[in-house]
């Protein structure tokens, strides 16, 4: 279905509001790297460093883990979770961190997966290596609760990866949770992917006809049979040959018995980065917040196309393949990744900030206060009530102990979800006029039910202020997101979005507003989910569904259980004769 043409109000962003963020150290944009090779599977060398993996006998970070101090089991643990999630918000599949030459390795993997737990709150798992074995703990549940000190001391080593992800509930979740790790010919190899293949279908399709048997539903796996079958004999040009038929968005560490190896896909869809500790330890990880915990410093991108090897003998840096533009998720920085990671060479604070004060001044309203939906509302709405002149309160709070349910409630119970999280603050809201921003609307069943809670505590009026364009298309290159039919922005225009929320006006941050503050970096950046055009079309009739679906704020649907495929848009023809609503949204009054 086509997006419905909004109304738009022509209203210029003022130059100040669109100043490039800088960020906390200098970080170049990735820019294509040369080809290195000279035969196609026979990479060259770009760039070899050495390293001292000279570990110190005495590792600060494990004065974390004292003897005889317990965590919860995951094995004690219910298995069955329903998810209890951002309501309709897109949800980011995974994340992966890899680290080579710390004794501390799957210690730090654990560390590192805490600061990724946004990523991914399903599952977690940790794949060391020791006497060239590779050792693995995987479980349901949050890091937390698979881990505990017995659990790590399984794991020594000076080289391990580690993975969290959203799933599937029940009883098939825990064979999908990875690290995945497997035996061939040659050895043993352990990945932990992030991102979304789109023709997983057929190459599983490809695989079985000649013989090769499957234990998950996990595209993952696709890649560990590719890289088995693969006529090459060193490990390196397996992953070449394997990666050369993948199509779609990943970011993937493997782990054999003396390599760690790091690879994203050609156009860097999602995020990737490298770190160093004190120690000389390499470390890779979705997010730069990972490094900040386990003190390592950040050095550069993983980039696209690129593969990372770390090995005895240093780090080596070599070019996949031949690849296009970059085509990096824009919804890192609206939504998914910690305000203070540094994600594709900017700060996600300075541009969430920054997507705030574009609204303030391209959707301005009179209103007393500006509060934001917590917590990825947070720092736009700081921007947003800095620009305005406007003071910033806490009109909301989020409850944050609010885990997963293990009830199915009726209807009525359900439309409370909302309520479990979410605490009005009347005090702060009673006869005043309230701007609340929030990072997206999606289905805008949450966006409702927000309005009725800020009215129905004294607020005389709701004005709501969108840090993103209208999503009016799926994304298949691994973020959650309802079908396309689902998607109310795809559905309504503005107006009739305000309607059914019940807002006094409504606004969304406009598509080319967002464009112009990316200035130069622009169009390395993926929007398909406010265009639908996709910069790698699915191939298939049908796209595995990433993860669950939720329809509100309490609960998944028990039919989403195991995945689902969601129709797949096999053309941009529709797209392409519609421009994103030009996004420049616009205020739409009740008045």
């Amino acid at each position: 279905m086509a997006a419905t043409k909004l109304s738009t109000l022509s209203t210029s962003p003022s130059p100040s509001s669109l100043s490039k963020p800088t960020t906390p150290f200098p970080l170049s944009s990735p820019k294509p790297l040369p080809k290195p090779f000279s035969h196609p599977k026979l990479p060259s060398l770009i760039h070899t460093q050495k390293p001292l993996f000279a570990a110190s006998s005495k590792n600060p970070i494990s004065d974390i883990f004292l003897p005889n101090k317990t965590c919860p089991d995951a094995q004690n643990s219910p298995t069955l979770s329903l998810h209890d999630d951002d309501d309709e918000k897109p949800r980011e599949e995974c994340g992966v961190v890899g680290i080579y030459g710390d004794p501390e390795a799957s210690r730090l993997s654990y560390l590192a997966l805490h600061a990724l737990q946004h990523r991914g709150q399903e599952g977690a798992g940790i794949v060391s290596v020791h006497n060239d074995v590779l050792q693995s703990v995987t479980g349901v549940g949050l890091v937390s609760e698979v881990f505990n000190e017995s659990k790590l001391d399984q794991l020594p080593g000076d080289i391990a990866i580690g993975h969290v992800r959203y799933s599937t509930a029940g009883s098939s979740m825990l064979k999908n949770v990875q690290p995945f790790v497997a035996g061939y010919r040659f050895g043993s190899v352990g990945v932990a992917h992030n991102g979304n293949l789109v023709n997983y279908k057929a190459l599983r399709n490809k695989l079985e006809d000649n013989g090769s048997i499957f234990n998950t539903t996990s595209d993952t796996e696709v890649v560990l049979h590719l890289i088995a079958i693969s006529k090459h004999r060193p490990f390196l040009l397996r992953i070449v040959d394997a990666c050369e038929q993948l199509q779609g968005a990943y970011s993937m560490v493997f782990v054999t018995k003396d390599k760690l190896v790091a690879v994203r896909d050609p156009y860097g869809f999602r995020p990737l980065v490298m770190g160093r500790r004190s120690n000389g330890a390499v470390v890779f990880a979705s997010e730069t917040c990972a490094l900040d915990l386990i003190e390592a410093t950040y050095e550069r991108e993983v980039f696209p196309g690129e593969v990372v090897v770390v090995d005895k003998d240093g780090v080596q840096s070599l070019c996949l393949m031949a690849h296009p533009q970059p085509k990096q998720c824009i919804f890192e920085h609206i939504y998914f990744a910690l305000p203070n990671s540094v994600i594709y060479g900017r700060s996600v604070y300075d541009s969430r900030r920054a997507f705030g004060e574009i609204l303030a001044t391209e959707a301005p309203v009179d209103c007393d206060i500006v509060i934001s939906v917590p917590d990825s509302g947070n720092v736009a709405a700081r921007g947003y009530a800095s620009k305005a002149g406007v003071p910033f309160e806490q009109g909301l709070l989020r409850s944050h102990y609010v885990g997963r349910t293990f009830i199915q409630p009726s209807q009525k119970i359900r439309d409370l979800g909302v309520r479990l999280k979410l605490h009005p603050v009347e005090a702060v809201l009673k006869g005043k006029r309230v701007v609340v921003v929030d990072d997206s609307i999606v289905r805008g069943t949450t966006s409702s039910k927000i309005v009725r809670l800020l009215k129905e505590s004294g607020a005389k009026e709701v004005h709501m202020r969108i840090a993103s364009p209208p999503i009016i298309a799926s994304c298949y290159y691994g973020v959650d997101t309802p079908s396309s039919e689902e998607l109310i922005s795809n559905r309504m225009s503005v107006e009739e979005i305000r309607k059914f929320i019940g807002s006094d006006s409504l606004a969304f941050l406009p598509f080319e507003s967002l464009k112009k503050y990316l200035a130069e970096d622009s169009p390395n950046f993926c929007y398909a989910c406010f265009s639908g055009k996709y910069p790698v079309e699915p191939r298939e009739l049908k796209v595995k569904r990433v993860g669950d679906f939720v329809d509100d704020g309490l609960n998944g649907s028990l039919e989403s259980i195991d995945g689902g495929w969601v129709q797949a848009n096999t053309s941009q023809k529709e797209a392409t004769d519609k421009e994103p609503e030009d996004s420049v949204i616009k205020y739409s009054s009740g008045k």
